[in-house]
C-alpha cells in the first residue's frame, strides 16, 4: 500500500512513464489552486472533482471576525 506523497509520485511516474517533476506538478497544482482561493479571503467553497469539497462554516467566519474586532478594540483601548 502506498503510504506517502513521494511514493505516490514515484508510482504514477513509473506507471505512466512520465518524469517525476511532471507528476509532482500535476499533483501540487490543485492544492496551489485551493491555497490561492483561500488566500483571497472570500470564503468560497472549493470543489475538486473525485477528491472533495472544502467550505467554511458561516458561523465560524462570524465568530472569527468578532474575535478579531474585539482584539483590535482592546489594543485601541490600551493605547488611550
Amino acid at each position: 500500500m502506498i503510504k506517502n506523497k513521494k511514493e505516490i509520485i514515484y508510482y504514477l511516474a513509473n506507471k505512466y512513464n512520465l518524469p517525476l517533476n511532471t507528476i509532482d506538478k500535476m499533483i501540487n497544482h490543485q492544492f496551489k489552486y485551493i491555497a490561492k482561493i483561500m488566500s483571497l479571503g472570500g470564503f468560497d467553497s472549493i470543489r475538486i472533482p473525485y477528491f472533495g469539497k472544502w467550505s467554511v462554516n458561516p458561523n465560524r467566519v462570524k465568530h472569527l471576525t468578532a474575535m478579531k474586532e474585539y482584539k483590535e478594540s482592546e489594543k485601541e483601548t490600551k493605547k488611550s
